[in-house]
């Protein structure tokens, strides 16, 4: 990549850094994908894939397999509180994943596809919704227009401080874990302050749920019987003083490295709330949100990212253990050799998701190579 070119996509990334959108609300950022897309000339651009999903296109001179790279398009409910000039201009949102860079990264493989088609085979660039709930991975494979696409391979990336500047991490096996949020709910009866004997609180059981629930995944190790809960939020009666409250919620975020594991874990989450809620006399109900499933590289596609990092001289190590955080990119393993790499922000840049987090632009020609390399080395 040129300085020019560096140059352009930085600004392009600011762009895309100031005007964020949530999950299913990404409307204007892939409108604007689109465009740079379409300037490009593509074979084809499909647009309203799983929501406000885009892709584009690139056939080579001969048949072939199809190469897909994904990136994503959404931005968090989290404020921004950093002083950069082209920081969020959206109050309460803000690219705090680095959503913004890995676009940037795959629109210019648009570029260098444009200039230089693959010899053969096509290649597909996927600009994915929704992928911060869990959502969006889902509903685009679910979509029509994707059987357009049918991708032989998947390849993703994502940034990850606490990595070294532009170095490689590739998992093996296991990628990411598998998680899910459980929002418990206990109904009592509600009654007033000064005669709480007349009603049922749900204090004493949620105070109980919060001690047991953190017992029933500790963390530890990352390996098969790996299982953390954490919790997130709890919420008894409303703020006043006058009434002695009948109903408490409960949040907690369930993750395992498999999904079987999360399965027994969740087994094991429903049969104590249901337990002690039938010892206080309460009413439950559990609703799961967030979920995503574990994502696993498949041996081909990590062999074809490794070739591109050596290829390129970027410092590569091989993991055999997943990160704790969840993607929804393994759905597209479900058709697909897919694999997913990290590539290092910065051993002390923000953590993702802070409000500080910044995208390192020096990621974006190396993000973009690893890319490109592994496009001409699979179709030429």
């Amino acid at each position: 990549m040129t300085p020019e070119q560096l140059e352009r996509f930085t600004s392009l990334r600011h762009e895309l850094h100031s005007a964020p959108e949530l999950s299913g609300a990404e409307g204007a950022t892939a409108a604007r994908v689109a465009e740079i897309l379409q300037a490009y000339a593509p074979d084809q651009v499909l647009t309203g894939i799983g929501g406000h999903g885009v892709a584009a296109v690139f056939l080579g001179g001969e048949a072939g397999p199809t190469l897909a790279i994904r990136c994503e398009l959404d931005a968090l409910p989290i404020p921004e509180e950093t002083n950069l000039s082209y920081a969020s201009q959206v109050a309460g949102k803000a690219h705090l994943c680095g959503h913004d860079g890995h676009m940037v990264m795959v629109l210019a493989v648009a570029e260098a596809l444009a200039e230089r088609r693959p010899q053969s085979g096509r290649v597909v660039l996927i600009f994915q919704p929704a992928e911060e709930t869990g959502e969006g991975a889902i509903a685009y494979r679910s979509d029509p227009k994707f059987a357009e696409i049918s991708p032989d391979m998947v390849l993703s990336l994502h940034n990850l401080p606490g990595l070294a500047v532009g170095a490689v991490s590739l998992p093996t096996g296991p990628a990411n874990c598998a998680s899910r949020g459980a929002r418990i709910a206990l109904y009592g009866r509600t009654s007033h302050a000064a005669a709480p004997q007349d009603g049922v609180s749900p204090a004493p059981s949620l105070a109980q749920l919060m001690q047991d629930l953190a017992t029933l995944g500790a963390g530890g190790d990352l390996d098969e019987d790996y299982a953390l809960t954490t919790v997130t939020h709890a919420k008894l009666g409303e703020p006043t003083f006058g009434v002695a409250p009948g109903k408490a919620e409960l949040w907690i975020t369930l993750r395992t490295v498999t999904d079987e594991k999360m399965q027994s874990l969740s087994d094991a989450l429903v049969s104590k709330v249901a337990t002690l809620a039938a010892d206080y006399g309460l009413r439950h109900e559990i609703t799961y949100h967030d979920v995503f499933e574990a994502c696993r590289n498949a041996p081909e596609a990590v062999s074809v990212i490794e070739d591109a990092c050596l290829t390129g001289e970027v410092p590569i190590t091989l993991s055999e253990r997943p990160q704790a955080f969840s993607e929804d990119f393994g759905q597209f393993g479900k058709s697909a050799q897919a694999a997913m790499f990290w590539l290092g922000a910065g051993e002390d840049h923000p953590q993702l998701h802070n409000p500080d987090y910044d995208f390192p632009d020096a990621l974006i020609p190396i993000g973009a190579g690893i890319f490109l390399r592994s496009i001409r080395n699979v179709l030429g």
